[in-house]
């Protein structure tokens, strides 16, 4: 159970301180950030300068090891994901698993990961790598970093099964962190990790970029809050981190984003203490989980949680000139009576200021699963698959979507470099009408019923083009 009630008390009050041819796929490597992203914040883009939106959900498998590793993510995840509409995938994999003894990396793993990436490129889906860890790793009963790089001086820990988050604060996992952070060996082991995955996928048309590492923590100092202790990890031992992890990475592949996390406090309203990381492709990834709804606890409008995270998570990203694409986000309870409402108000405030989000997370069945045994969306997470556009080749003037009415409509002006521009459409019971005004062609006019659309349309450099998408009704469709 993903629950998070320990920082909901340790924070309860810092909080209140607060024309061109050819079928365009998967981007390859990335260009420059687009300038002229939503709220001050620059767009992510593709090698041919498009500007992208990711929408996606998190590919897991926790449960299994060794020979079994990956083997609960199947080709089945890829095609359903896509015939929704999602164009995204954070994969989760685990260094205790690519790495089982300190200088052995697992062929066998790395072909696992190779297979997993040959069917996010059939099915058109861009793939994050992210270097997973819950609680550190094996050493106090996750995964994540192996128990040959877990020191803990002999300090005590006490596992929590029902409050597996609160983990974190036992002393012999906050002291592991230390010694990843700061010892010299540890460093280079980490390091020689994430060239073996970049030389391995550099060249893999499906993979996007890195996550560096999944919700790093570290350890509280006498007499410090969480806020603060937060802050000073980020600038003391996260950024010198991330910077070395970068070259590292940049030794072997030059050309994939590179993903880097804060540490989940900034879920609470804290702005991060990440300085700069001197790479010129670096996304900003938080996560978006709030400690009351994790606990199990309903949406509370009144609370202001959403605007107060939103603010935080966009301070960095505007002052490093770096996009935003929220690696998690999601609660384990759909159903509550606000759920509605939270998802409405949390995908508007995502799209403002991100180039994009992973979902948390891509299964079948109960809890965090996006969908049920039947394949079919889970309370409320239908709202999840609406249209979007997934390449603009140009500057987006707006980009809306009303569920109210179901009508899509992106504006923009289309680069001086040909390029080719696309809009994906979930699937819808009556399908879609396209309309195209401008010097613009498409050969998409309608989506049929019940099956995803991708509208891709050529336009002549420099005109203004707006793309319009609507339900068909049930006589337009019956008129063919």
């Amino acid at each position: 159970m993903r629950t998070r009630r320990t920082i909901r008390a340790l924070v309860a009050v810092c909080c209140t301180l607060l024309l061109f041819t050819g079928v365009v796929g998967i981007a390859g490597a990335p260009a420059a950030a687009d300038p002229g992203g939503p709220a001050g914040i620059p767009r992510l883009t593709d090698d041919r300068g498009r500007t992208l939106t990711l929408r996606g959900w998190n590919v897991e498998d926790k449960a299994n090891r060794g020979e079994r590793a990956l083997s609960a993510i199947t080709e089945k995840h890829f095609g359903d994901m896509r015939a929704k509409g999602f164009n995204f995938a954070r994969l989760l994999v685990f260094w205790d698993d690519l790495e089982p003894r300190q200088g052995h990396y697992s062929v066998v793993y790395l072909r696992k990961i190779e297979r997993i990436l040959d069917w996010a490129r059939k099915y058109d889906v861009q793939v994050l790598i992210d270097a997973h860890q819950d609680v550190f790793g094996p050493a106090f009963g996750h995964r994540g970093i192996p128990e040959w790089a877990t020191r803990t001086d002999g300090l005590p820990f006490t596992a929590h099964p029902d409050d597996w988050f609160s983990e974190y604060f036992e002393p012999a996992v906050q002291r592991a962190f230390t010694h990843l952070y700061e010892d010299a060996d540890l460093r280079r082991a980490q390091a020689r990790m994430w060239r073996v995955i970049a030389e391995r996928f550099d060249h893999h048309p499906a993979v996007l970029g890195y996550d560096l590492i999944n919700e790093p923590m570290g350890e509280l100092r006498a007499g410090e809050d969480l806020p603060a202790a937060a802050r000073r990890i980020e600038r003391d031992q996260l950024t010198p981190m991330y910077n070395r992890l970068a070259n590292a990475v940049r030794s072997a592949d030059d050309g994939n984003w590179l993903f880097v996390e804060p540490t989940p406090i900034v879920g609470e309203g804290v702005p991060t203490g990440l300085g700069r990381i001197e790479d010129p492709k670096v996304v900003y990834a938080p996560h978006f989980y709030n400690a009351a709804m994790e606990a199990g606890a309903d949406y509370d409008p009144a609370a202001g949680w959403i605007e107060s995270y939103e603010a935080a998570v966009t301070a960095y990203p505007k002052e490093q000139r770096i996009p935003v694409v929220v690696g998690e986000w999601g609660p384990l309870n759909n159903s509550l009576p606000n759920m509605g409402r939270f998802y409405r108000e949390a995908l508007a405030s995502l799209n403002r200021y991100s180039s994009g989000w992973a979902s948390y997370v891509w299964c079948y069945g109960g809890g965090y699963c996006a969908v049920d045994d039947r394949g079919l969306f889970r309370a409320n997470k239908e709202q999840t698959a609406a249209p979007y556009a997934a390449a603009v080749a140009g500057r987006v003037a707006s980009d809306a979507y009303d569920p109210g009415n179901g009508m899509y409509r992106l504006v923009y002006r289309a680069s001086a470099r040909p390029g080719m521009t696309e809009v994906s459409l979930p699937p819808r019971p009556t399908g879609w009408r396209i309309a195209v005004h401008g010097p613009a062609w498409t050969s998409t006019r309608t989506v049929p019923a019940g099956r995803p659309g991708t509208v891709r349309v050529l336009a002549r450099p420099g005109a203004r083009i707006a793309v319009t998408a609507t339900p068909r009704t049930p006589r337009s469709v019956n008129d063919g």
